[in-house]
């Protein structure tokens, strides 16, 4: 099986990269470097037309979505145990993937890009105000899930890896609206994280691939 996943540092494409180092999977990383705009040449496009990172390419096929990719490694690699063997733990867990995909990850993005999402003039701040009351609000729901134990299951799954992605990005922003050191079972989810050799392969692949995209500059 050829495995490729199309990857862009800072994004939610580190989720399956974790987990598919969790897996023990022979990949290939393709960067994209999405300031340069390569995510929108044509042989990107053809690829996903969405425009977006993550694609995992499984023997020439792509596959998109983080929520579909990450299934599909926890499903074709079972030994790494990335979902809950209990189907109704199966569920939550994909519950819980979803719901950082649909929930979380729609209010970070205007902490990055308010004008996406509103170009009057001085909107800004009032678009990134709103977006962090959001995100207060899910990471309230997520100290809450977290407290009183080290996973969101009983061993660590692919709903860590994706939590983890939107929690370190929010803690990347300048966020003038939102103290994340409140949330101590989000923050102690964090460290832990740090702690796996996945996370840590990641973090180098991550700052090795934007010192190259610097250059490249």
């Amino acid at each position: 099986m050829k495995l490729q996943l199309y990857y862009a540092p800072v994004a939610c494409s580190m989720v399956p990269y974790i987990n598919l180092t969790e897996a023990g999977a022979d990949f290939d990383v393709i960067p994209v470097n999405m300031g340069k705009g390569q995510q929108r040449t044509p042989e990107y496009l053809r690829l996903n037309p969405k425009h977006k990172v993550p694609v995992l390419v499984i023997d020439g096929e792509p596959l998109t979505e983080n929520v579909a990719i990450n299934i599909w490694i926890a499903r074709n690699f079972p030994k790494a145990n990335l979902l809950p063997a209990d189907p109704k733990k199966e569920s939550k867990a994909i519950s819980l993937m979803a719901w950082c995909a649909s929930g979380i990850h729609p209010a970070l993005t205007p902490n990055n890009s308010p004008k996406r999402f509103c170009d009057m003039p001085g909107s800004e701040e009032s678009v990134k105000q709103c977006a962090q009351k959001l995100l207060d609000e899910q990471f309230t729901i997520a100290d809450g899930l977290l407290s009183g134990g080290e996973w969101f299951f009983e061993h660590f799954t692919a709903a860590d890896s994706y939590f983890f992605w939107t929690f370190i990005r929010a803690m990347r922003f300048d966020l003038k609206y939102l103290d994340l050191s409140k949330f101590g079972s989000c923050m102690a989810h964090l460290a832990r994280m740090k702690q796996r050799p996945s996370v840590q392969k990641l973090l180098a692949f991550e700052k090795q691939t934007q010192e190259a995209f610097a250059k490249a500059a």
